[in-house]
């Protein structure tokens, strides 16, 4: 999971990162599989009702083809057996990220200034998102 993080982020998180959140309480990773092997996975958590999408990666070669989508979709219908609402955050410079989310559902709910440092250049705001579940 960490490689595959790694080809998606260029702040990306290690093996450890991962797998403490996953095994933290109501912690939860999907994987998307192809014939080529890992092509991406999502990291979700659910808290007090709550859902929330940690991270989502998917390799480069494996992007457009429906794999973040049935991800983000497969993680939906698990926290909606516990929980109301699946909130993220997105890096407002993620276009593709940004749009994936609203044709889902989501809508944006607020912002986060200079969430995400960026090597070089100046910080980037974080997008909060937010999709109700079971109405």
């Amino acid at each position: 999971m960490a490689q595959v993080h790694a080809t998606a982020f260029a702040s990306s998180w290690s093996a450890e990162d991962i797998l403490r959140f996953a095994e933290e309480p109501g912690g939860f990773a999907l994987v998307a599989e192809t014939a080529a092997g890992m092509a991406g996975f999502i990291l979700c958590r659910v808290m007090a009702g709550e859902a929330e999408i940690l991270t989502l990666a998917v390799r480069p070669r494996s992007r457009r083809r429906g794999i973040a989508r049935s991800l983000v979709e497969t993680a939906l219908a698990l926290a909606a057996q516990t929980a109301g609402a699946m909130l993220l955050e997105v890096a407002d410079d993620n276009p593709g990220a940004l749009a994936l989310y609203a044709r889902i559902g989501f809508k944006t709910v607020g912002r986060r200034a200079g969430y995400y440092a960026r090597s070089g250049v100046a910080s980037v705001d974080a997008v909060v998102m937010r999709r109700a579940l079971n109405s």
